[in-house]
């Protein structure tokens, strides 16, 4: 072919009609964009999908929203592995936004995590977002679609192709896509800005138009849940973890004649009173304490639970909890993360099972999920841990118990944890158990507004200026540091399942997408944090920045119900841009801080998102009301049963692959990161906005 000359019959063509396409076999300009995005965008390139030509059109949603989509007729079926659109723009970017990471060229952000998938690039005065066409995905599609960032050669890319999963959890292209005879669909949307408010929060417009055009809608149609009384879900879940299941889930412990108890970190299948074998408990026997698995927080819930509906039984639960968490030794008023028993392996019938020595082998240990060591025995002291825990002890005494020993625990915590305070205003990480020295790893972190947050609560309760001082300087040190460029590390971006980039990126961006590996715990407590501060000071400034932080964390909710999702997805929230979950349990976290938010700003999007995202935290719950995924359950799982119900795995989908037969369902439940954590986060959010409030909205 002669590309000089099929390049001049490709501008004829283009003036004639800016809605047809060559189909030379190298990437060619596009037709002519709107002038409105001449001044943003260079040019679009396209490859070819076979021989057929793709009619484009521009469609002008809005002054500066484009909708561009792409339309093939095929006569013969098409074997292709790749295909793209390459958008390049004007300027040099100087800040980038993925939703996942795709650190080389055969890495691609798969349509698996798409839960509000975007790319964006900007410069001091322009930014350019890009949406795909969810409307055209929520097709059936012959093959999946996916995004990339170049930041390197200033690239957003847009395309299709097979997808297989490396590392946990990253995407890269597979051969063997066919497209069948017939209309081939694909599509986008094109957001232009100059406005310096829109440049300061990439996200808002992003996480409106979203809600707006998909999210909303779904909510008023009820979804995820199909109702909005929470009640039923919240019941199950004591009966399961109280009653049914309660030989496994429910710890008695002997604390040298101290009575406590707590629910046990993890159970699995096998545990179930239906399942046909013998038990083989999935890990060490613990309770925890820790910003992820908090006994103590479930406790309040069900503290309230039973508060609410007179049940003595489960008041003396959760009270038993709470003696548990002032039961943990403190050293210079530092504390361990879970106590634990000893476990052995154990052979019967020729098979081998892993079993717990009982209590009377117990000891405090903190979180295996840090960059040191796997032994809890000697895992150092997380500052993380510690500032959740001493907060939700100032939550109980303020709203459950006027208990005074949670009050003195908490403080001798934040009298400890002022005087490790670092000189740039940062809170150290980790904690050597030996000489109660800083450790080297995430000393710059995000993680330090967990421990603002403690000590403006320390400050509110004590009225003590050195709590507000210590907090509100730490504050500071986030808005300079982590939020301008997207610093969102914490323990679990890196020593959690997903440890992509635990030896070489700490502390580092992947060059080519110009980001660091992220983690949205950071961005949940950093805006926290931010509401705190500003509920504190009447700063305008913490808010500012605390809303541009939830606006990014919203970027990792689900805003639409992908067909190749088969579990009810809105409002759930994935993880980091390194990993494959959906309705992961940290919804029932943020559900009332995006409240909260939507209150203060009088906000209806925030208030709907927050709603959804307390509904989506019990989407996973094995039970009648549940059909969809009662229905993955059982394909998973066949021995599930009534006895089963309250049953629920922290999130779905989380290797990246998903299927009908229940690909994608798990094989455990945390009580403290699952059920117990959801009906927890709906105990206090009924407590807080009352049962009118779920109800009418």
């Amino acid at each position: 072919m002669n590309y000089p000359v099929m390049k001049r019959i490709c501008l004829l063509l283009a003036c004639l009609s800016p809605y047809i396409f060559s189909h030379a076999q190298t990437p060619v300009r596009s037709g002519e964009l709107p002038s409105h995005l001449r001044s943003f965008i260079n040019e679009i390139s396209y490859q070819p999908l076979g021989d057929a030509k793709p009619v484009i059109r521009y469609e002008s949603v809005s002054k500066n929203i484009w909708k561009v989509s792409l339309v093939w007729i095929l006569k013969d079926s098409v074997r292709q592995d790749d295909w793209k659109i390459i958008i390049h723009p004007t300027y040099k970017s100087i800040f980038h936004w993925a939703p996942h990471l795709t650190p080389t060229d055969d890495h691609i952000i798969a349509q698996h995590v798409f839960r509000a998938p975007a790319l964006i690039t900007a410069s001091a005065q322009k930014q350019i977002s890009v949406i795909p066409d969810l409307d055209i995905l929520q097709k059936t599609q012959p093959v999946g679609w996916y995004m990339d960032m170049n930041a390197v050669k200033g690239d957003m890319v847009l395309g299709m192709s097979l997808s297989s999963v490396k590392e946990h959890t990253l995407f890269v292209r597979k051969s063997g896509a066919l497209y069948p005879p017939g209309k081939i669909e694909f599509g986008f949307y094109i957001l232009a800005e100059e406005n310096p408010a829109d440049l300061f929060d990439p996200w808002r417009k992003l996480d409106s138009f979203f809600w707006k055009k998909w999210g909303s809608v779904l909510y008023a149609a009820n979804q995820p849940l199909g109702r909005k009384d929470l009640e039923p879900y919240a019941a199950y879940t004591y009966n399961w973890a109280f009653n049914s299941w309660k030989k496994a889930v429910w710890q008695d412990i002997d604390l040298a004649g101290k009575k406590v108890g707590g629910t046990v970190f993890i159970v699995n299948t096998t545990q179930s009173p239906n399942y046909p074998g013998k038990v083989n408990e999935r890990e060490f026997r613990s309770v925890w304490n820790q910003a992820w698995f908090s006994s103590l927080r479930s406790a309040e819930g069900l503290y309230r639970y039973a508060r609410r509906t007179g049940n003595k039984q489960l008041m003396g639960y959760a009270v038993k909890t709470k003696e548990l968490a002032l039961s943990f030794p403190q050293k210079n008023g530092f504390f361990d993360a879970l106590i634990a028993t000893d476990m052995e392996q154990v052979t019967e019938d020729e098979k081998v099972y892993n079993r717990s020595k009982g209590w009377g082998s117990h000891y405090f240990g903190n979180s295996d999920r840090n960059p040191y060591t796997f032994d809890t025995r000697k895992a150092p002291y997380h500052v993380l841990d510690m500032s959740f825990t001493a907060s939700l002890m100032l939550d109980w005494y303020r709203e459950l118990e006027k208990d005074p020993r949670l009050l003195t625990y908490a403080t001798a915590f934040g009298n400890a944890l002022i005087k490790i305070q670092r000189a740039d205003g940062f809170f150290p990480a980790w904690l050597s158990i030996e000489d109660l020295q800083p450790m080297d790893k995430l000393n710059q972190s995000p993680e330090t507004s967990m421990s603002v947050t403690f000590l403006l609560k320390l400050y509110r309760a004590t009225k003590n200026i050195k709590y507000k001082t210590a907090a509100l300087k730490a504050m500071e040190a986030v808005i300079k540091t982590d939020i301008p460029e997207g610093r969102w590390e914490d323990f679990e971006t890196y020593w959690s399942c997903s440890r992509y980039g635990s030896k070489e990126l700490v502390g580092k961006k992947v060059e080519r997408n110009d980001m660091f590996k992220q983690n949205n715990f950071s961005m949940y407590w950093t805006a926290q944090a931010m509401l705190i501060a500003y509920q504190t000071t009447k700063n305008k400034n913490y808010l500012k920045y605390g809303q541009r932080t939830l606006d990014e964390l919203l970027m990792t909710q689900a805003c639409w119900q992908p067909p190749y999702i088969y579990v009810n997805a809105l409002g759930g929230f994935g993880v980091m841009n390194g990993d494959g979950e959906w309705n992961d349990a940290r919804q029932s976290l943020f559900a009332e801080l995006i409240l909260d938010y939507g209150k203060l700003l009088n906000k209806e999007e925030y208030t709907e998102r927050g709603l959804a995202a307390l509904r989506a935290s019990f989407v996973m719950m094995y039970c009648p009301e549940n059909a969809r995924t009662k229905e993955q359950w059982e394909e998973r799982w066949k021995f599930f049963g009534r006895e089963d119900y309250g049953f629920m795995m922290e999130n779905y989908g989380h290797g990246g692959v998903t299927g009908i037969k229940g690909e994608g369902i798990g094989e455990f439940t945390i009580y403290d990161w699952g059920n117990g954590a959801a009906a927890e986060a709906y105990n206090r959010i009924r407590d807080h906005y009352g049962e009118a409030f779920i109800l009418s909205h």
